[in-house]
């Protein structure tokens, strides 16, 4: 019964002559941060297919995760690009997870970098300094994705369509006065 009687409830505000804005959304430091943050999600998602490519055939059980981080990494630009606040701090968190996966495989590159050793695609000592280079972009993506949390993305304000009418007939009829 109340799933009926839900679906028949008043119209939306936009119906009713109501417009509603993100004033937030215009300001050049906020668009600046946006960027800033799909930038470094593309640039990590490119970053890490690098290494997942160049270093396939000695990668044991990683590849999954890459590859996992690199679709959640697009996906999470995409909606970055569509103003939803909510992928930042989950973009925050898988960057300080990645940085501290960088930041320990980093130096087991480095030590594949001797004979005996399966070469990898590209040479072992690159996918080192790449994997490296993770850390530092990372932690940049945390500083912009909590900057963009605080900037209020979300925030919304309302006002009357000045088309619309006069208020009698966005707000209803006024309530009767006492005698």
């Amino acid at each position: 019964m109340v799933m009926c009687a839900m679906s028949f409830a008043e119209p939306s505000a936009r119906e009713r002559g109501v417009i509603v804005t993100h004033p937030n959304r215009d300001k050049p430091v906020v668009q600046g941060t946006r960027v800033a943050v799909i930038l470094l999600l593309l640039a990590s998602a490119g970053l890490i297919l690098i290494i997942t490519v160049g270093g396939w055939s000695v990668l044991q059980g990683a590849v999954p995760i890459q590859i996992g981080y690199i679709i959640v990494y697009l996906t999470l630009a995409f909606f970055a690009a569509r103003w939803n606040r909510g992928v930042l701090p989950v973009g925050a968190a898988l960057a300080v997870l990645l940085a501290i996966f960088a930041l320990v495989a980093g130096p087991s590159w480095f030590a594949r970098d001797k004979t005996g050793f399966h070469e990898p695609a590209i040479n072992a000592g690159l996918l080192g300094l790449l994997t490296l280079l993770l850390v530092p972009l990372q932690m940049l993506l945390v500083a912009f994705a909590m900057r963009g949390f605080s900037q209020g993305w979300n925030v919304e304000l309302e006002r009357r369509d000045p088309d619309a009418g006069t208020g009698a007939d966005l707000y209803g009829a006024p309530p009767p006065q006492p005698a």
